[in-house]
């Protein structure tokens, strides 16, 4: 396939443009990757094809974003829970620093009952998502919060070029039924897309999962991506039990086996409702976009990662009640300026989200409430601002330079008036990029710019412990970071795209809300290095080769007798792949997948170990409309940890806390059987 530049108008809409679904369906035949050359602001910025997105072997919704080199994407605990991320040096835990949006609707949740930035992916349909972008580094005015380490978009499809009919059953009780197709309406003017998907799975667990989910999309659009504009309306619901992680030591006694619980009674549900719309208008000199959404969220959740340590009658177990509405706009308008020499984008933006959230801490037993640690309700309000120019000087310069302004504003309203009140807080992040070229399909990168993370609305207010009684320090509002990365990407040698990120990352202060105990704990600043190095190679057609290859070291910056890792932080990430897609009925893939090892506490005395799996699927056309496929995960069975911790518990029966590894496995080789039919 013949390379081409795009101009600078449409390499400034590339990020927020909505894949039109004919032409993504086109791209599916092309199959090709699609080249950022010209585009790209950053060595560390992409897009992905859905034909591409197809071709992974994906257990859960979220490990679509695995697509994103350098991401790993984990799970601790039930299906239905928020999944476990890594990225340059950091274990994001459920989405902190790492944003998440789907049709321009944010998925990380402030404030969470659990964890700040919750980002559950849950109810993302694969077969409706017509691309992922992808950036890391704090380099867009655009992004704004959660956005250091990285940024995803998920875009759905408008259309669907043929309707959709999907069974898939499995091993461990795994079922998924899914129909969508999109209708013209009579009157010609509109189309309306419906989806709808029930699922199943037990997982490998002694007591399963028994994950239930029911999710539905309903899509009114006119025009097309640049010229029009859609409606979107979402459900889901989902209910599960979970298997938290165990302690390292009952597995080597034999008293538990990999696959069994502690507490069998963890686990919890989700419900996801959201009414969203967008619509953008292009002309030659300008463009304009606005979207804005409503979502309604609520979690119940129960877990017990201490088992008998505080309470060695009723056990440890907490609930964790999230329930919330979440309403914002985004809108922006760029103007762009063509000169003799020089093309130039400037684009200014408005956004604003408030969160109305009832969360709260309890003890419960067997899921039922024996006592209380907190409860609030939390108003979280913000608007920001920002201005970017993209401007090509010369054939072979462009700059990109941003400026974003944040308020926020917290309100909280808790079961003691010392844990009440208001706080507000405003960050300026600067971003600047140089990039340099192409000269034979190469181009270079410098960027640099801040960004932040908000912290939870409860510990800008604290003043007294909720579980110990005792004093503690409010944390600031908005965690600054501060970003450099030096990239090259390259598209020299036909078939083969290339990429190599070298980048540096400091956070003033980790500040973490610990959902668990109620109270917030004051990080230490840190600074992390890391390379980057990703590849996609198309020697022929029908051949495709991934290399996607990360190291990351995380320290503090200050001096403590702790010592100076950060616990968690992942050295190492790996994806190679390889895919088939010869003329003829058959096709197939394999995908391995690596994250390295990680220090568990502060000095480095506990550490995880390495975990690889390898997924495989074979693809096989009845005909012009139906496929056959059969997807194999650890294909290898090997027995290794999706997650690892260290710290001290205390199991029945035991007279003192012991400090121990814990640890949640990677699932067992299992079995997927999938036929679909368009029609």
């Amino acid at each position: 396939m013949k390379k081409k530049i795009l101009p600078l108008a449409m390499a400034a809409s590339a990020w927020g443009a909505h894949a039109d679904d004919q032409l993504a369906l086109r791209v599916v035949v092309d199959g090709s990757r699609i080249s950022q050359l010209g585009m790209a602001d950053s060595a560390a910025e992409g897009s992905v094809t859905q034909s591409q997105l197809q071709a992974r072997t994906t257990y859960r919704p979220g490990e679509l974003l695995e697509a994103t080199p350098g991401l790993i994407v984990s799970q601790h605990s039930g299906e239905g829970k928020a999944n476990q991320f890594y990225l340059r040096g950091f274990n994001l835990d459920h989405g902190t620093d790492l944003r998440t949006t789907v049709d321009d609707m944010p998925v990380n949740q402030r404030s969470h009952a659990h964890g700040q930035g919750w980002t559950d992916l849950n109810f993302v349909i694969p077969e409706l998502t017509a691309r992922l972008d992808y950036r890391k580094g704090a380099y867009s005015a655009e992004t704004g919060d959660f956005g250091s380490a990285g940024a995803t978009t998920l875009t759905y499809a408008n259309r669907l070029a043929t309707g959709i009919a999907n069974l898939t059953v499995g091993q461990n009780g795994f079922g998924r039924a899914l129909i969508a197709d999109t209708r013209e309406l009579p009157s010609g003017s509109g189309n309306l897309l419906y989806a709808l998907e029930v699922m199943h799975n037990n997982g490998p667990f002694t007591r399963g999962d028994n994950y239930r989910k029911l999710n539905g999309v309903l899509r009114y659009s006119e025009g097309y991506s640049n010229n029009g504009f859609h409606i979107t309306a979402m459900a889901y619901g989902a209910h599960w039990n979970a298997t938290d992680q165990i302690p390292r030591r009952a597995v080597d006694n034999g008293t538990l086996g990999r696959f069994d619980a502690v507490d069998p009674t963890d686990g919890g549900s989700a419900h996801r409702y959201s009414l969203s719309g967008a619509w953008q208008r292009t002309t030659d000199d300008y463009t304009t976009r606005a979207s804005a959404y409503v979502i309604a969220n609520r979690l119940d959740l129960f877990s017990n990662t201490t088992y008998y340590m505080d309470d060695p009658v009723n056990g440890d177990q907490v609930a964790q009640p999230d329930r919330r509405v979440t309403s914002g706009f985004d809108a922006s308008h760029a103007w762009r300026f063509r000169g003799d020499a020089i093309m130039s984008t400037t684009t200014v933006g408005v956004t604003a989200q408030n969160d109305n959230i009832h969360n709260g801490l309890y003890h419960t037993k067997a899921r039922q409430v024996i006592g209380m640690t907190r409860q609030d309700h939390i108003v979280e309000t913000s608007g920001a601002v920002y201005v970017e120019n993209q401007t090509r000087w010369t054939p072979a310069l462009r700059t990109v330079a941003g400026l974003r302004a944040d308020h926020y504003r917290f309100d909280v309203e808790g079961d003691r008036a010392a844990n009440s009140g208001k706080a507000n807080d405003t960050l300026v992040s600067p971003s600047l990029s140089l990039i340099l070229g192409p000269w034979a399909s190469t181009e270079f990168f410098v960027n640099a710019g801040n960004g932040f993370h908000s912290n939870d609305a409860r510990g800008t207010v604290i003043t007294v412990d909720p579980k110990a009684n005792e004093a503690v320090e409010r944390v600031t509002p908005l965690a600054r970071s501060r970003g450099l990365d030096l990239g090259v990407r390259s598209e020299w040698l036909p078939g083969l795209q290339t990429s190599l990120s070298l980048f540096r990352l400091d956070f003033d202060s980790e500040l973490v809300f610990v959902g668990d105990a109620g109270s917030t704990e004051a990080g230490r600043p840190s600074r992390r290095y890391g390379i980057e190095f990703s590849n996609y190679y198309k020697p022929v057609k029908w051949l495709s080769l991934d290399a996607d290859l990360a190291y990351a070291r995380a320290r503090y910056r200050n001096a403590d007798a702790a010592g100076d890792y950060v616990p968690g932080a992942v050295e190492g990430t790996a994806q190679l792949a390889v895919t088939v897609t010869p003329e003829g009925p058959w096709s197939g893939a394999l995908r391995l997948r690596w994250f390295g090892p990680r220090p568990l506490i502060e000095d480095n005395s506990a550490r995880s170990a390495a975990t690889m799996t390898l997924n495989g699927r074979v693809g096989y056309k009845l005909g012009k409309t139906t496929h056959l496929e059969l997807e194999v995960f650890n294909l290898t069975n090997r027995r290794a940890s999706a997650i690892d911790y260290y710290y001290a518990s205390r199991l029945k029966g035991e007279t003192a806390p012991v400090d121990d590894f814990h640890f949640h496995p990677i699932e067992s080789r299992s079995l997927r059987f999938s036929l679909t039919h368009g029609f």
